[in-house]
Protein backbone atom coordinates (compact mmCIF):
# COMPACT_ATOMS: atom_id res chain seq x y z
CA UNK A 1 0.00 0.00 0.00
CA UNK A 2 1.16 3.50 -0.75
CA UNK A 3 -1.02 5.18 1.88
CA UNK A 4 -0.33 5.28 5.61
CA UNK A 5 -3.12 3.95 7.85
CA UNK A 6 -3.26 4.61 11.59
CA UNK A 7 -5.92 5.08 14.27
CA UNK A 8 -5.26 8.70 15.24
CA UNK A 9 -8.59 9.84 13.80
CA UNK A 10 -10.44 7.95 16.56
CA UNK A 11 -9.57 10.80 18.92
CA UNK A 12 -11.90 13.07 16.94
CA UNK A 13 -14.78 10.97 18.25
CA UNK A 14 -13.35 10.37 21.70
CA UNK A 15 -12.87 14.09 22.32
CA UNK A 16 -16.24 15.10 20.86
CA UNK A 17 -15.17 16.75 17.60
CA UNK A 18 -16.96 14.21 15.39
CA UNK A 19 -19.77 11.76 15.96
CA UNK A 20 -19.19 8.01 15.80
CA UNK A 21 -21.55 7.72 12.83
CA UNK A 22 -19.90 10.45 10.78
CA UNK A 23 -19.53 8.89 7.30
CA UNK A 24 -15.84 9.76 7.07
CA UNK A 25 -15.17 8.23 10.49
CA UNK A 26 -17.14 5.07 9.69
CA UNK A 27 -15.26 4.63 6.42
CA UNK A 28 -11.93 5.22 8.15
CA UNK A 29 -12.73 2.65 10.84
CA UNK A 30 -13.50 0.09 8.14
CA UNK A 31 -10.10 0.71 6.51
CA UNK A 32 -8.30 0.73 9.86
CA UNK A 33 -9.85 -2.57 10.94
CA UNK A 34 -9.09 -4.13 7.57
CA UNK A 35 -5.43 -3.10 7.58
CA UNK A 36 -4.34 -2.98 11.23
CA UNK A 37 -6.49 -5.51 13.08
CA UNK A 38 -5.30 -9.04 13.92
CA UNK A 39 -7.48 -11.64 15.62
CA UNK A 40 -5.75 -13.67 18.36
CA UNK A 41 -6.93 -16.25 20.90
CA UNK A 42 -7.04 -13.42 23.45
CA UNK A 43 -9.17 -11.24 21.21
CA UNK A 44 -8.61 -8.65 18.49
CA UNK A 45 -5.54 -6.40 18.63
CA UNK A 46 -4.47 -3.45 16.50
CA UNK A 47 -1.13 -2.33 15.12
CA UNK A 48 0.11 1.24 15.25
CA UNK A 49 0.27 1.69 11.47
CA UNK A 50 0.95 -0.35 8.37
CA UNK A 51 4.64 -0.96 7.75
CA UNK A 52 5.57 -0.51 11.42
CA UNK A 53 9.05 -1.97 11.95
CA UNK A 54 9.20 -1.78 15.74
CA UNK A 55 8.88 -5.34 17.03
CA UNK A 56 10.36 -8.83 16.86
CA UNK A 57 11.44 -10.36 13.58
CA UNK A 58 9.39 -13.09 11.91
CA UNK A 59 11.54 -15.79 13.59
CA UNK A 60 10.93 -14.24 17.03
CA UNK A 61 14.37 -12.71 17.39
CA UNK A 62 14.40 -9.36 19.22
CA UNK A 63 14.05 -5.96 17.61
CA UNK A 64 17.51 -4.74 16.62
CA UNK A 65 16.69 -1.53 14.82
CA UNK A 66 14.45 -3.38 12.38
CA UNK A 67 11.64 -5.83 12.83
CA UNK A 68 7.88 -6.21 12.47
CA UNK A 69 5.51 -4.11 14.54
CA UNK A 70 3.18 -6.25 16.65
CA UNK A 71 -0.26 -5.68 18.15
CA UNK A 72 -0.62 -3.17 20.99
CA UNK A 73 -3.15 -3.84 23.81
CA UNK A 74 -3.19 -0.07 24.31
CA UNK A 75 -4.82 0.30 20.92
CA UNK A 76 -7.51 -2.21 21.88
CA UNK A 77 -8.53 0.31 24.52
CA UNK A 78 -8.54 3.17 22.03
CA UNK A 79 -10.63 1.12 19.59
CA UNK A 80 -13.03 0.29 22.43
CA UNK A 81 -13.54 3.93 23.28
CA UNK A 82 -14.79 4.37 19.74
CA UNK A 83 -16.98 1.26 20.05
CA UNK A 84 -18.47 2.72 23.21
CA UNK A 85 -19.30 5.98 21.42
CA UNK A 86 -20.87 3.97 18.59
CA UNK A 87 -23.19 2.21 21.03
CA UNK A 88 -21.39 -1.13 21.01
CA UNK A 89 -20.67 -3.38 23.98
CA UNK A 90 -17.34 -2.41 25.54
CA UNK A 91 -16.92 -5.62 27.52
CA UNK A 92 -15.37 -7.83 24.78
CA UNK A 93 -12.55 -5.32 24.34
CA UNK A 94 -12.01 -5.06 28.10
CA UNK A 95 -11.85 -8.85 28.32
CA UNK A 96 -9.35 -8.93 25.46
CA UNK A 97 -7.03 -6.51 27.26
CA UNK A 98 -7.27 -8.64 30.43
CA UNK A 99 -6.44 -11.79 28.44
CA UNK A 100 -3.35 -10.11 26.99
CA UNK A 101 -1.69 -9.55 30.36
CA UNK A 102 1.36 -11.47 31.53
CA UNK A 103 1.49 -13.88 34.45
CA UNK A 104 1.72 -11.02 36.92
CA UNK A 105 -1.37 -9.32 35.50
CA UNK A 106 0.71 -6.63 33.78
CA UNK A 107 -0.11 -5.24 30.34
CA UNK A 108 2.72 -5.43 27.82
CA UNK A 109 3.57 -2.92 25.16
CA UNK A 110 2.95 -5.52 22.42
CA UNK A 111 1.59 -9.04 22.09
CA UNK A 112 2.71 -11.73 19.69
CA UNK A 113 0.36 -11.89 16.70
CA UNK A 114 1.81 -14.61 14.49
CA UNK A 115 2.15 -18.41 14.67
CA UNK A 116 3.42 -19.65 18.06
CA UNK A 117 7.15 -20.13 18.64
CA UNK A 118 7.13 -22.12 21.91
CA UNK A 119 10.90 -22.33 22.23
CA UNK A 120 11.00 -18.51 22.47
CA UNK A 121 7.94 -18.21 24.68
CA UNK A 122 5.91 -16.48 21.96
CA UNK A 123 2.22 -17.32 21.74
CA UNK A 124 -0.52 -15.41 19.85
CA UNK A 125 -2.35 -12.89 22.00
CA UNK A 126 0.22 -13.03 24.81
CA UNK A 127 3.14 -10.75 25.70
CA UNK A 128 6.00 -10.61 23.26
CA UNK A 129 9.48 -9.52 24.25
CA UNK A 130 8.43 -5.88 24.49
CA UNK A 131 8.36 -3.68 27.59
CA UNK A 132 6.08 -4.84 30.42
CA UNK A 133 4.35 -3.20 32.13
CA UNK A 134 3.49 -0.38 29.76
CA UNK A 135 1.97 2.10 32.20
CA UNK A 136 0.34 3.95 29.30
CA UNK A 137 -1.67 0.80 28.53
CA UNK A 138 -2.64 0.41 32.20
CA UNK A 139 -3.87 4.00 32.24
CA UNK A 140 -5.91 3.35 29.11
CA UNK A 141 -7.43 0.24 30.69
CA UNK A 142 -8.46 2.13 33.83
CA UNK A 143 -9.99 4.93 31.76
CA UNK A 144 -11.77 2.40 29.56
CA UNK A 145 -13.39 0.65 32.53
CA UNK A 146 -14.49 4.01 33.95
CA UNK A 147 -15.81 5.10 30.53
CA UNK A 148 -17.75 1.86 30.14
CA UNK A 149 -19.51 2.43 33.47
CA UNK A 150 -20.27 6.07 32.68
CA UNK A 151 -21.23 5.43 29.06
CA UNK A 152 -19.04 8.21 27.65
CA UNK A 153 -15.25 8.75 27.44
CA UNK A 154 -14.00 9.80 30.86
CA UNK A 155 -11.28 12.00 29.37
CA UNK A 156 -13.47 13.87 26.89
CA UNK A 157 -12.94 17.62 27.49
CA UNK A 158 -16.19 19.11 28.75
CA UNK A 159 -15.76 22.43 26.96
CA UNK A 160 -14.95 20.74 23.66
CA UNK A 161 -18.08 18.62 23.90
CA UNK A 162 -20.16 21.64 24.89
CA UNK A 163 -19.04 23.47 21.76
CA UNK A 164 -19.05 20.72 19.13
CA UNK A 165 -21.08 17.74 20.46
CA UNK A 166 -19.64 15.65 17.67
CA UNK A 167 -20.98 17.90 14.92
CA UNK A 168 -19.00 19.43 12.08
CA UNK A 169 -19.07 23.21 12.68
CA UNK A 170 -20.73 25.37 10.08
CA UNK A 171 -18.48 28.30 9.23
CA UNK A 172 -20.60 31.37 8.51
CA UNK A 173 -17.68 33.64 7.65
CA UNK A 174 -14.77 33.84 5.19
CA UNK A 175 -11.29 34.83 6.33
CA UNK A 176 -9.10 37.15 4.24
CA UNK A 177 -5.38 37.44 5.06
CA UNK A 178 -2.31 38.52 3.12
CA UNK A 179 -1.48 34.85 2.57
CA UNK A 180 -5.08 33.75 2.08
CA UNK A 181 -6.99 35.92 -0.39
CA UNK A 182 -10.32 34.46 -1.43
CA UNK A 183 -11.96 36.02 -4.45
CA UNK A 184 -15.49 35.03 -3.61
CA UNK A 185 -17.88 34.81 -0.68
CA UNK A 186 -20.85 32.53 -0.34
CA UNK A 187 -24.14 34.35 0.03
CA UNK A 188 -24.84 34.79 3.73
CA UNK A 189 -21.19 34.77 4.80
CA UNK A 190 -19.51 37.49 6.83
CA UNK A 191 -16.10 38.67 5.62
CA UNK A 192 -13.31 38.88 8.21
CA UNK A 193 -10.07 40.63 7.32
CA UNK A 194 -7.20 39.59 9.59
CA UNK A 195 -3.74 41.20 9.85
CA UNK A 196 -0.99 41.21 12.46
CA UNK A 197 -0.90 44.98 13.01
CA UNK A 198 -3.71 47.53 13.58
CA UNK A 199 -5.28 48.80 10.36
CA UNK A 200 -8.24 50.63 8.87
CA UNK A 201 -10.32 49.02 6.14
CA UNK A 202 -11.61 51.39 3.48
CA UNK A 203 -14.42 49.47 1.80
CA UNK A 204 -17.54 49.66 -0.29
CA UNK A 205 -19.92 47.57 -2.35
CA UNK A 206 -20.82 47.29 -6.03
CA UNK A 207 -17.99 49.38 -7.45
CA UNK A 208 -17.16 51.47 -4.38
CA UNK A 209 -20.64 52.57 -3.42
CA UNK A 210 -21.62 53.24 0.21
CA UNK A 211 -17.94 53.65 1.17
CA UNK A 212 -17.01 53.28 4.83
CA UNK A 213 -13.85 53.20 6.96
CA UNK A 214 -13.70 50.58 9.72
CA UNK A 215 -10.91 50.30 12.29
CA UNK A 216 -9.65 46.85 13.24
CA UNK A 217 -10.20 45.25 16.64
CA UNK A 218 -7.43 43.59 18.63
CA UNK A 219 -8.43 39.95 19.15
CA UNK A 220 -5.19 38.98 20.84
CA UNK A 221 -3.97 36.70 18.06
CA UNK A 222 -4.40 39.38 15.42
CA UNK A 223 -6.30 42.48 14.36
CA UNK A 224 -9.67 41.93 12.70
CA UNK A 225 -12.30 43.86 10.78
CA UNK A 226 -15.73 42.26 10.41
CA UNK A 227 -17.59 43.26 7.26
CA UNK A 228 -21.36 42.79 7.66
CA UNK A 229 -22.09 41.68 4.11
CA UNK A 230 -24.28 38.68 4.93
CA UNK A 231 -27.41 40.28 3.45
CA UNK A 232 -25.89 40.95 0.03
CA UNK A 233 -27.31 38.75 -2.71
CA UNK A 234 -25.58 36.99 -5.58
CA UNK A 235 -24.26 39.41 -8.17
CA UNK A 236 -23.23 42.06 -5.65
CA UNK A 237 -19.54 42.73 -5.03
CA UNK A 238 -17.29 43.98 -2.24
CA UNK A 239 -14.23 46.19 -2.66
CA UNK A 240 -11.73 47.19 -0.01
CA UNK A 241 -8.33 48.80 0.55
CA UNK A 242 -6.13 48.36 3.61
CA UNK A 243 -4.55 51.31 5.43
CA UNK A 244 -2.43 51.59 8.54
CA UNK A 245 -4.29 53.33 11.29
CA UNK A 246 -3.33 56.98 11.05
CA UNK A 247 -3.92 57.23 7.33
CA UNK A 248 -0.79 55.71 5.77
CA UNK A 249 -1.74 53.34 3.01
CA UNK A 250 -0.64 49.74 3.17
CA UNK A 251 -1.77 49.29 -0.43
CA UNK A 252 -2.20 51.38 -3.61
CA UNK A 253 -5.40 53.46 -4.02
CA UNK A 254 -8.58 51.40 -4.49
CA UNK A 255 -8.92 49.84 -7.92
CA UNK A 256 -12.25 50.51 -9.62
CA UNK A 257 -12.84 46.91 -10.52
CA UNK A 258 -14.37 43.69 -9.30
CA UNK A 259 -12.63 40.35 -9.74
CA UNK A 260 -14.70 37.70 -11.47
CA UNK A 261 -15.65 34.69 -9.36
CA UNK A 262 -13.97 31.39 -10.12
CA UNK A 263 -17.34 29.78 -10.78
CA UNK A 264 -19.71 32.39 -12.24
CA UNK A 265 -22.66 30.00 -11.93
CA UNK A 266 -22.30 29.60 -8.15
CA UNK A 267 -24.19 31.93 -5.77
CA UNK A 268 -21.35 34.12 -4.54
CA UNK A 269 -20.16 37.66 -3.99
CA UNK A 270 -17.06 38.73 -5.96
CA UNK A 271 -14.38 40.46 -3.90
CA UNK A 272 -11.72 42.90 -4.95
CA UNK A 273 -8.87 44.57 -3.11
CA UNK A 274 -6.35 47.27 -3.84
CA UNK A 275 -3.62 44.73 -3.12
CA UNK A 276 -2.53 42.17 -5.76
CA UNK A 277 -4.87 39.19 -5.81
CA UNK A 278 -2.77 36.04 -6.26
CA UNK A 279 -5.05 33.14 -5.44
Amino acid sequence: MSEQVANDFLQLVRYGLRSADDPHIVASVKVMDGVLKTDTPSGPVWHRYNGDGYGEHADGSPFDGTGIGRGWPLLVGERDHYALAAGEDALPYINAMVAMTGKGGLLPEQVWDAAPIPEKGLFPGHPSGSAMPLVWAHGEFVKLCHSAVRGTPIDRPANTWKRYQGKVPKIDYRLWRLRQRPRQLLVGQELRVLLQAPFTLHWGINGWQSVQDTDSEDWGLGHVVLLPVQKLSAGNSVQFAIQKQGGKAMAPPPAQRSDSPRNPSSPGLPLSCAMPQEV
